[in-house]
């Protein structure tokens, strides 16, 4: 097992590192492949396909975020500051590689490849459940579909902003989950 994570670590690190030199839309399998000295039957035994690899580069940003609630100071947070510091911290995972990240978003976003597009949706929805449980935010029907709602909006408004943002440490990021979870709150969707 061991082996499994090392090495598809490892394509996912390279495919990343390669698409920062030319672009996420021209990399191709079989460059990751000869880059790491291994063949594609190795890439397709964790990796059925590209996507899959911009998959995992999220899933770490996932597993970065539920590591950041770990702390015991993280356990006295009220709802909204937890919200804010997962979702910071599921940015900052991601901020070493923003060109490339964004280049993964725009190729879920070609159109006619509703293949693509279809489990685009699942992971927002994945990330945002992941986000709602590590913030304790436990609403049950019928207002967890509004909850729901409002926590996604706040994810995808967030996480365009922060693609876009090139202001210093992501403050513009910041101000603006900073705004949107004030009216959350106000709005009485978080604590």
């Amino acid at each position: 097992m061991r082996q499994h994570t090392d090495l598809s670590h490892q394509i996912v690190d390279r495919a990343v590192t390669l698409a920062s030199h030319s672009s996420w839309e021209t990399l191709r399998l079989q460059d990751i492949a000869a880059d790491l000295h291994i063949s594609l039957i190795d890439i397709y035994h964790y990796f059925a396909e590209k996507e899959a690899i911009s998959d995992a580069w999220f899933d770490r940003a996932d597993q970065h975020m539920l590591n950041a609630m770990q702390s015991e100071e993280f356990l006295m947070f009220h709802n909204r500051d937890k919200f804010q510091h997962l979702m910071l911290a599921w940015l900052e995972s991601l901020a070493a590689n923003r060109k490339v990240t964004r280049q993964m978003i725009l190729s879920k976003l070609e159109p006619g490849h509703l293949h693509i597009q279809i489990p685009a949706l699942l992971r927002i929805s994945r990330t945002v459940q992941w986000l709602r449980e590590a913030a304790y935010q436990n609403s049950t029907l019928p207002y967890r579909a509004f909850d729901e709602a409002v926590v996604t909006g706040i994810y995808l408004v967030t996480f365009c902003c922060w693609l876009t943002d090139d202001s210093s440490r992501y403050q513009r990021t910041k101000r603006c989950l900073e705004k949107q979870l004030r009216l959350a709150s106000i709005l009485g969707f978080i604590k």
